[in-house]
């Protein structure tokens, strides 16, 4: 009897420790599945997080919306300069109102901004047909308000120059004024009394002009807060219309000699007739020379302002990568990036000197005369 009892509590026992450790086992199996669940969706939270903060900056959507133009001067943050929107329908209504109307995709009126298609950023709005189309816009948008903003500067400079030398003829400026005259005796001795001779004194307004217009939105364009950081010059339609003006100046100038080079040059008679092979040439080239300075302006100030804003992007970019790749690339970006805007002062001082100089040599072509008349 006691044979037995002691065998039935043996394998009782075994039982027992059996499936105690069975128990154990799951249990720890079980931990480790909830561990592996976790790690999985630490991970997946992880990959969300890292997504989100990479779609929170796009650094090409950043880029571009900084060197492109805004119905709304944005100052800091979400704090808006509202500017005058002026449309004219389709049925011929015109309509004014404040850009803040259409700020984050609002509607007003019929109209609202485009963020897709080939009108993007552009204000649009619904034809009867359902149709989308472009009305007739004449806002005073960013790059405009800031042309406005460079040009009241450059009247400033020029008035406080001629006020100082109404009030003393014979007394040379010093500080600011005797700056700005140094930088005037230069360029109009050096430059467009060289080129143009006698006729520099007729000239010299337009051109100086142009030069300190181009100059001073270059440097408001380097400017981070308000009324700076508008990209003028990157723009091509304002560099179109500086050169369309020195295309103006230089061909209502044009002397009878002028117009001979161009329709019939001076060069044998088999490159005249009966092919214009040279006529065309020149006539071709009186409409390149502004193109030439519409996209040189245009490219460089473009170009300046990309190497900077990409600098910049390199921060955010490297962000989700943790504290020390951001540390380092934070320092090198902002070193780089002030030393492009030094560059980028001195490239907008170039820019502007060499629009200048070239519309002075196209002036001087034009106002050729005969060898007779010298």
């Amino acid at each position: 009897m006691k044979g037995y009892a002691r065998h039935i509590l043996t394998v009782f026992f075994s039982l027992t420790v059996a499936l105690n450790v069975s128990a154990r086992e799951i249990v720890a199996v079980n931990d480790t599945l909830t561990t592996e669940d976790e790690i999985v969706a630490r991970v997946d939270s992880l990959g969300q997080e890292v997504e989100e903060e990479a779609k929170a900056f796009n650094p090409k959507e950043t880029i571009f919306e900084h060197l492109g133009d805004e119905y709304g001067w944005n100052i800091v943050g979400r704090v808006t300069l509202p500017l005058p929107v002026i449309v004219r329908g389709i049925d011929g209504s015109w309509h004014v109102f404040s850009s803040t109307h259409l700020e984050d995709g609002k509607e007003y009126e019929g109209f609202y901004i485009a963020r897709e298609g080939t009108h993007e950023g552009k204000i649009v709005a619904t034809d009867a047909t359902g149709n989308v189309y472009r009305p007739y816009d004449f806002s005073i948008t960013k790059n405009a308000f800031s042309i406005m903003i460079s040009a009241l500067i450059t009247m400033l400079i020029a008035f406080s120059l001629v006020r100082y030398y109404r009030k003393n003829k014979y007394k040379a400026p010093r500080k600011g004024v005797g700056s700005i005259e140094m930088v005037v005796e230069m360029l109009y001795k050096e430059v467009i009394v060289s080129v143009l001779g006698k006729e520099a004194r007729k000239y010299a307004p337009y051109l100086l002009t142009l030069f300190f217009f181009i100059f001073i939105s270059n440097l408001m364009g380097l400017v981070a807060f308000f009324p700076g950081g508008a990209n003028v010059m990157g723009n091509m339609s304002i560099t179109l219309v500086l050169a369309v003006c020195t295309f103006v100046v230089v061909n209502v100038s044009g002397t009878k000699e002028y117009w001979k080079e161009i329709f019939w040059p001076d060069v044998p008679f088999a490159l005249k007739c009966p092919v214009p092979l040279l006529p065309i040439i020149e006539i071709f080239g009186v409409f390149t020379k502004p193109i030439a300075l519409m996209i040189r302006l245009f490219a460089n100030m473009l170009g300046g302002h990309l190497i900077v804003l990409v600098l910049i992007s390199l921060i955010f970019m490297f962000g989700v990568m943790g504290q020390v790749v951001v540390g380092v690339t934070t320092i090198f970006s902002v070193l780089f990036a002030v030393f492009m805007n030094l560059i980028h002062v001195l490239i907008g001082f170039i820019q502007a000197y060499v629009f200048m100089l070239l519309s002075t040599i196209f002036i001087g072509l034009a106002r050729v005369k005969r060898l007779s008349d010298l």
